[in-house]
């Protein structure tokens, strides 16, 4: 079992939206904006490894024929298709990293821009 499919079973995240306070959210960096930008570059780390992941197991099953007479349904290939359908989005699980302060995030002090 992978490390992220590993955590994402122990960390009893719901896999359902939740309203989350954007008070709460706001008090973690001091700006709404800044929090829901982590956030994000999160969820789209965990989205990137979660395809790799879903991509390298899958290979197996791949065939590299174009015949449609060898298509056949292979039972482990949708067992597993069902199991990461089943798992929860990746902006559920970032915000819920970040709730719980699993995120590291720096700020960039560049006064470049100002």
């Amino acid at each position: 079992m992978s490390k992220l499919k590993r955590q994402f079973n122990s960390a009893n995240v719901p896999a359902v939206v939740e309203t989350k306070s954007l008070i709460d959210i706001k008090d973690k960096t001091g700006n709404v904006y800044e929090s829901i930008a982590i956030i994000a570059r999160r969820a789209n780390q965990i989205n990137i490894s979660l395809r790799e992941e879903l991509h390298n197991k899958l290979e197996e099953f791949a065939s590299h024929t174009d015949s449609l007479e060898e298509i056949h349904e292979n039972k482990e290939q949708i067992e597993i298709s069902k199991a990461y359908e089943k798992m929860p989005n990746p902006a559920i699980l970032a915000t819920q990293e970040f709730m719980e302060e699993k995120i590291y995030y720096r700020k960039n002090d560049n006064d470049l821009f100002r």
